[in-house]
Order: C-alpha cells, then sequence, then structure tokens
C-alpha cells in the first residue's frame, strides 16, 4: 500500500472489530487486516449468507459492530482487508510496517501505519492423551467450527471432555443438531467456583447462561460428570471408543469408569492467546492465572512496545464481552494518543464522565473490564488444568503430532540428555518443529519440561514456545519479495 494509515488493527474478532471501528469513528484512518474471509472472529464464526438473528450469545453486538464497519468502510475512513494473514512486522522510522499473505484468493502486501492494535484472539489448548492423534478427535473449538461456520456435524454420538464452561455449549449445539452426546465430562468440581465468589458473581448473566446450557443438557438427557477425565482413545483407524476415569482435585485416576463407543472426541482444556505478534513487536508479557502467557498492558490497553495497544484474548482469555470493551478502550486511546478528535488532551488526562465511546462513558468502560477480568479469573480458578494429566500418558503416546515426537521421547531428552529447560528439549527431540510451530504441542512440552524439577513452566519457558521471527507461515517468493505489490480493493463486509 501506498499511504500510511494512522492505526494497524490486527484481527476482526470481537475486540479488534471494537477497536477499529472505535478508532475511525474518532478521526482516524484505520486498516484491519484479518486472516479470515469475514469479520467476527471465532466467536461470531457464521456462515457467509447470513448471522443468526436471534440476540442471545452478543449477535445484537456483532450486527452492530459489522453495520458500523460498513459505514465506515463507505466513507472511506476504514480499509477492511480479510483473507490476509500477518507474517512479519517491524518498525521504521515513523512506525509501524506489517507484511501480510493472503490466506486464500487474496493477494499479500504491506500496510504502514502509526500505530498497531494487536487483537489476535486465541485457541484451543490441547492435551494429549493415548489416542488423540486419531481421526475423529478434535479440539471442543474446532467442532464448534464446523458446526457454526460450515453447519457440518463431526459425528453421529460424542463424548465432550476437558475443563471449563466452554464445553457446554459445544454440547448443546452438538446435541441440538442431533448429535447423541453420551456425556459432558468435565475435570473439576463446581464447588471450584468458591474459590473466588466475589469474582464468580462479578457478571450475574454468566449464572444466567449457565443455567439455560443446564437445562438444554437435561432437555437432551445428556449426563454431565463432575471429576472426570477422557484418558484413553481406542481404535485402530479412527476412533472408536474411549476410557472415562473418576479424577481427583489433582488429576490423579482413582478409578476406571469403563469405556464407552464414540465416533467423536471433542477435547477442551481452555483457550490460550495467540501471541506471535505480540512477542514479535517486543512487548512484555507474564503468566496469567491460568498458567497462559499473556500481554502486559496498562489500564489503557498499551503495551509496553512504543505504539502498540493490546485488546482480547492476548490479553487473558476472557470471552467476548470482555474483548469488545477492551477493544474499545483500545480504540479510544489510540485515537487519543494519535490526535483524533482530542489531539491536546490524552486519554489518561480526559474526566472519565465526559467522554464517550459508542454511549458508554469511559468510565463504566473501565469498569465493565474490571468485572468481566474478576469473572475471567474465578473461571481459571474453578476450572485449572489438572496437575497430574501427565500421570494419564503412556511413553508412547504422541505429544508433537507434526514432528511425531512421543512422550517417552520428551522425557528422555530431560533425563538422559540433560534438557533442562523447554527449549533445549525442543532442540533435542523437536517437539514444536513442525507445522504449528508448537502452538498445540507447546504447552503440554513446557509442563512434560518442567516436571522433572518438580515445577511449572515458568513465563520465559512460554516466552521462548511463543516467540517468532516469521509469524505466519508464507511462501519462499513472497519472502524474497521485498517489494509487495498493492492488496487489490476492500471486500465487502
Amino acid at each position: 500500500m501506498t499511504d500510511r494509515f494512522d492505526l494497524a488493527v490486527v484481527g476482526a474478532g470481537p475486540a479488534g472489530l471494537a477497536a477499529a471501528v472505535t478508532a475511525a469513528e474518532q478521526g482516524l484512518r484505520v486498516g484491519l487486516v484479518d486472516a479470515a474471509a469475514r469479520p467476527g472472529g471465532q466467536y461470531w464464526r457464521h456462515p457467509a449468507e447470513s448471522v443468526s438473528q436471534r440476540d442471545g450469545h452478543g449477535t445484537r453486538t456483532f450486527r452492530d459492530l459489522r453495520r458500523r464497519l460498513r459505514a465506515l468502510r463507505d466513507r472511506g475512513v476504514l480499509t477492511y482487508l480479510p483473507d490476509r494473514q500477518v507474517w512479519f512486522v517491524e518498525r521504521d522510522e515513523d512506525g509501524h510496517v506489517l507484511r501480510f499473505t493472503g490466506t486464500t484468493t487474496a493477494a499479500g502486501g504491506v500496510l504502514r501505519s502509526r500505530a498497531l492494535v494487536l487483537c489476535p484472539g486465541g485457541y484451543d489448548r490441547q492435551l494429549p492423551v493415548p489416542g488423540w492423534d486419531l481421526p475423529g478427535v478434535m479440539a471442543a473449538g474446532g467442532v464448534q467450527a464446523l458446526l457454526k461456520g460450515n453447519r457440518t456435524l463431526a459425528g453421529r454420538r460424542a463424548v465432550i471432555a476437558g475443563t471449563g464452561p466452554f464445553l457446554l455449549p459445544v454440547a448443546t449445539a452438538l446435541a441440538d443438531a442431533g448429535v447423541e452426546v453420551v456425556a459432558v465430562c468435565e475435570a473439576n468440581h463446581v464447588t471450584g467456583w468458591a474459590r473466588n465468589p466475589l469474582g464468580a458473581m462479578a457478571v450475574p448473566t454468566k449464572a444466567v447462561e449457565a443455567l439455560g446450557y443446564a437445562a438444554a443438557l437435561l432437555r437432551h438427557r445428556v449426563p454431565y460428570r463432575m471429576r472426570t477425565a477422557v484418558t484413553a482413545i481406542h481404535g485402530t483407524e479412527e476412533v472408536e471408543a474411549v476410557t472415562l476415569s473418576a479424577v481427583d482435585a489433582e488429576g490423579r485416576v482413582i478409578t476406571d469408569r469403563g469405556r464407552v463407543e464414540v465416533d467423536l472426541v471433542a477435547l477442551g482444556w481452555g483457550f490460550t492467546p495467540s501471541l506471535e505478534l505480540v512477542t514479535a513487536v517486543g512487548a512484555d508479557t507474564r503468566k496469567d492465572v491460568d498458567g497462559s502467557l499473556v500481554a502486559c498492558v496498562d489500564e489503557w490497553q498499551r503495551a509496553s512496545a512504543p505504539g502498540v495497544y493490546v485488546a482480547g484474548e492476548a490479553t487473558g482469555v476472557g470471552g467476548a464481552e470482555l474483548a469488545v470493551a477492551e477493544g474499545e478502550l483500545a480504540g479510544l486511546t489510540a485515537a487519543s494518543d494519535l490526535g483524533g478528535r482530542r489531539p491536546a488532551r490524552r486519554v489518561r488526562e480526559l474526566p472519565v464522565r465526559g467522554l464517550r465511546v459508542g454511549g458508554l462513558r469511559v468510565g463504566r468502560l473501565r469498569a465493565a473490564i474490571r468485572r468481566r477480568r474478576a469473572f475471567a479469573t474465578a473461571m481459571h480458578l474453578a476450572h485449572p488444568v489438572p496437575a497430574a494429566w501427565p500421570d494419564w500418558l503412556t511413553p508412547e503416546t504422541t505429544v508433537c503430532r507434526c514432528e511425531e515426537v512421543t512422550a517417552g521421547e520428551v522425557c528422555r531428552a530431560r533425563d538422559d540428555l540433560g534438557a533442562v529447560d523447554v527449549r533445549t528439549v525442543k532442540l533435542l527431540a523437536r517437539p514444536g518443529m513442525g507445522w504449528c510451530q508448537g502452538r498445540i504441542c507447546g504447552y503440554a512440552t513446557a509442563v512434560l519440561a518442567a516436571a522433572g524439577s518438580g515445577d511449572q513452566p515458568s513465563a520465559d519457558d512460554l516466552r521462548s514456545l511463543a516467540h517468532r521471527s516469521i509469524c505466519a507461515p508464507v511462501s519462499l517468493a513472497e519472502l524474497a519479495d521485498s517489494h509487495p505489490d498493492s492488496p487489490p480493493p476492500d471486500h465487502q463486509p
């Protein structure tokens, strides 16, 4: 692109949409880059022809953001670039340079901006179990994405297992679509919410939502089994059955609850942020309460790197409502810092009662973020990854599917070859060296590497897995091309 934007926003999910439209409405010229063909991200994934007209689960918010996006694009103040994956970001004398590749038919190119809002979202955190590499085993988010985005059922008889509230909508959606859900297996217990009662009550609507899912499971006669885990998956060419085990609070197996025949296993252990771009710009990170690496931001969504703001799951997994609030705040902060409609004063100097963003005062916006962050903390404390899950593995269990590295090979690198950290384990045994670059196996590898000393992975361990100079797969031709062509005209959102 020949023009430089005031602000580039990466990601068109809840946080990115909110950041882009808010900044553009405040007078900035905004470029919005997203890898998907349509706005909405993973949360508001939908078929091309329509969005559900029901107002549940934030669809009203999505329709409003999409309407504003279209209006701003038509006015020429917001450029929307779908089907583009950012693979490299660097600073120049005037701000940031983003290089992107086309994910389908779109062309690659370059986008330059004075400042940058990163809203990369997150993805399913996965733990290996014996047999998890069989066809028919999927991440819970992948099962839901097939259903929501393509109206495709991944199986006819399913078990949903792992931990966290996300298991409930996946099970409900499958049951509503006609799948026989034999059980929802929650590794933790509902009493875990008592660990942080104030946080659990910070967003009352979440309790109402949970009751709705519980009623749906009762209607479909789906058992909800607490302190239960899928500890082995069986089959030859594809999934045929699973072993269910009763586990204690640490995840240690107490008793075998037998085999259940299924053709679909949906595993979900919460979500973890996608931090490749965050680490690429040199922004500080920290370990969050759920064990994930997250971006450090101040109370206005500013990252430690100059001219960079981060919003949504990258600051800590907390759901779409939190992401929208953080995105709005990031867009407003960037507009103030860059001299939008209030060039003489920065956001931190503005009285919160006198400034509105989309009808919501900044004071209310920040209060909403605090409440939803408190709820997210309570959720993570109630649904931790069981500490003893490595005990479920056999030496032959695949940990890294890309490079076909087993748990035994990871442990040998740690115990026999003297690998003292996850980076050395990666170099010696090759987990995380394949196509996904550790996005799937990285957390499990870090836990297994740290287990040799009886510890949990540190922030430095997780940071070494997240940092990549090239943030996404790119062709050698694009890598060699130092003068990318300008992208085609704006796509219709």
